[in-house]
């Protein structure tokens, strides 16, 4: 096997896990919309939904990646879905999916580049952008609605 199938083996690997990722994390965000909005919280509602349709996109991105790269788009495993008795612990199970996604993006970039897919190691990079952003965000919420600081 060449080192280019090799890298072309492990970025479809990777995709494989980013996509169970991005569609547990859509999952997970809807029925965290329909708590909220069980428990008359319509503004968090709105607030997962389109948290929901975010992870989407990825989705949609992966998805188009390994079209391009001729895998056949398969999320092998859906985790399930964490729920919570507040918002606070909602919030908390969605930083820590947020923290393994991260944690994927950059073994996936960092493999890559290693392999020598330049190509792929990009296309992870951006994800893994995107995800740390989103993961500041959800841990800046989860400390104002709980009071509790990392720092």
């Amino acid at each position: 096997m060449t080192a280019r199938h090799q890298a072309h083996v492990r970025a479809a690997g990777f995709l494989g896990r980013a996509l169970s990722f991005e569609l547990s994390a859509v999952q997970q965000y809807m029925a965290h919309a329909a708590l909220c909005e069980a428990w008359n919280l319509t503004d968090e509602g709105r607030h997962w939904r389109e948290e929901a349709a975010g992870e989407t996109k990825h989705a949609e991105r992966i998805i188009q990646r390994m079209v391009k790269l001729g895998v056949v788009p398969s999320a092998s495993q859906l985790r399930p879905v964490k729920v919570g008795g507040s918002l606070g612990e909602l919030i908390a199970h969605n930083v820590r999916l947020e923290q393994d996604i991260v944690s994927l993006y950059s073994d996936a970039t960092v493999t890559c580049l290693r392999g020598g897919d330049s190509d792929n190691a990009g296309f992870f990079q951006k994800l893994l952008d995107e995800e740390q952003e989103h993961a500041r965000e959800l841990q800046a919420w989860y400390e104002s609605s709980t009071g509790w600081s990392s720092t």
